[in-house]
């Protein structure tokens, strides 16, 4: 029986994606492994892989569909012997089953449910599986909870199920009707209408820019982040003078091995070792509790054309600064392309963003759900400082702490950037 290739979940927030590109087309054979298509997420151009053998049979969504809704069915995968001429019979079953359905009286949302849907574990985990996986599983009696899964990020695959052996169902389980979910928190108003916004240009020249996945990603959980963490502000200034020196003195010496140190490398370390010298700073908001993370992982903003990444830097606090330096660069770079993965750009307690190169003197920055912190950081401006009752000049960063309250409190957030301040105003410290 032919078995549908599913629009795949590739990150825990995903909800829908654009079918980028087709590496294959119909007629071809694959194998599980096999690199099929190419999918933006709202984040990242990420490769969809095949996790059962067969024939494309049809290519249900083209190539840059936009908006195509997880678990809708994208292709139709043929196992041996079966004819592209088997497609059309169960798709014409469903079709025709559709009217029946709408004509009769209206049915409770969870009962629309398809009868394909996911299946979950015990602990109400979803159980990632393949279609024909579920199919022969249910043929066979085998409980899929008690099945590991080969395939990639751990699906459950033909080949597992073909060796497991069957089990006693739990058609307790099966049966339950799925409870609804809990009505969502009511989000405040964003202001007026699209309808009035319209209305209220329609006589002069605009141009409409159709919101793609990244920037609704970015207006939700930005609006998400102001309306609902009460963000608080730290302000505080590093002389930059012995950094720059030192910095100057480091890329002398590595420039045989090409390495280039930025200022913004120096900032990561010094936040990185700040966080394991308050440690209580460390820490996210988790809905009902705060984690305290012991490494170190810090996220860096980096600008991308249409919105932004925060590629994180796990374990900040053990690493060199040319190697923070050269990962940094390459997270950056693969950014740029929207080629990082989900796992390098989610997680993390704290955040940088930094401005300072567009001659940005100071800002706040929007906190990133569930992160505790973020540190906003503007231009080196020469300004004059008195030091021992004399005018001299400096090299003088602006630095905002963006906090929320809820995580960490006023004297232990000033705590934290008083030593980030340290360790920029000492940096041959950080080699320590």
């Amino acid at each position: 029986m032919p078995t549908e290739i599913l629009m795949p979940a590739l990150s825990p927030t995903m909800e829908e994606g654009t079918l980028a590109k087709w590496l294959v087309k119909e007629g071809d054979e694959v194998k599980s492994g096999d690199v099929i298509a190419e999918i933006e997420t709202d984040k990242a151009t990420m490769e969809f892989e095949a996790v059962d053998e067969g024939k494309i049979g049809k290519i249900l969504i083209a190539e840059g569909t936009a908006g195509v809704k997880v678990n809708t069915a994208i292709a139709v995968l043929l196992e041996e012997g079966e004819s592209a001429d088997a497609i059309s019979a169960a798709p014409a079953a469903k079709a025709a089953a559709a009217p029946k359905a709408e004509a009769a009286a209206p049915a409770p949302a969870a009962a629309s449910a398809p009868a394909s849907a996911a299946p979950k574990a015990a602990d109400g985990n979803r159980i990632f599986a393949s279609p024909l996986a579920r199919r022969i599983a249910a043929d066979k009696g085998i409980d899929l909870a008690g099945v590991t899964g080969s395939g990639p990020y751990g699906r459950i695959v033909k080949a597992d199920v073909e060796g497991a052996k069957p089990g006693a169902a739990k058609p307790a389980v099966a049966a339950e009707a799925p409870k609804a979910a809990p009505a969502p928190a009511a989000v405040a108003a964003a202001g007026p209408s699209t309808e009035t916004i319209l209305k209220m240009y329609a006589d002069r020249e605009t141009i409409e820019v159709a919101l793609d996945g990244m920037r609704r990603t970015i207006a939700a959980r930005l609006t998400e982040a102001k309306q609902t963490i009460p963000h608080f502000y730290l302000r505080r200034s590093a002389k930059l003078d012995a950094l720059m020196e030192f910095r100057a003195m480091l890329n002398k010496q590595l420039d045989s091995r090409g390495v280039k140190l930025s200022v913004n490398d120096f900032i990561i370390k010094a936040c990185a070792l700040a966080l394991q010298e308050v440690p209580d700073a460390n820490a996210v908001w988790a809905g009902d509790r705060i984690l305290k993370l012991k490494p170190s992982d810090v996220a860096v903003a980096v600008a991308i054309e249409g919105g932004l990444f925060t590629p994180v830097l796990k374990d900040a606090q053990q690493k060199t600064l040319s190697a923070l330096s050269a990962e940094m660069k390459d997270l950056a770079t693969r950014a740029k392309s929207k080629k990082l993965a989900p796992h390098e750009y989610q997680g993390g307690s704290f955040a940088i963003s930094n401005l300072g190169m567009f001659g940005i003197e100071n800002f706040d920055a929007v906190i990133n759900p569930p992160h505790g912190a973020i540190l906003a950081v503007g231009a080196g401006i020469q300004t004059p400082v008195v030091e021992n009752g004399e005018v001299v000049i400096r090299n003088v960063m602006s630095m905002t702490l963006s906090v929320d309250h809820r995580v960490i409190d006023g004297a232990l957030g000033a705590q934290l950037l008083a030593k980030i301040v340290g360790h920029l105003e000492n940096p041959m410290g950080m080699l320590a």
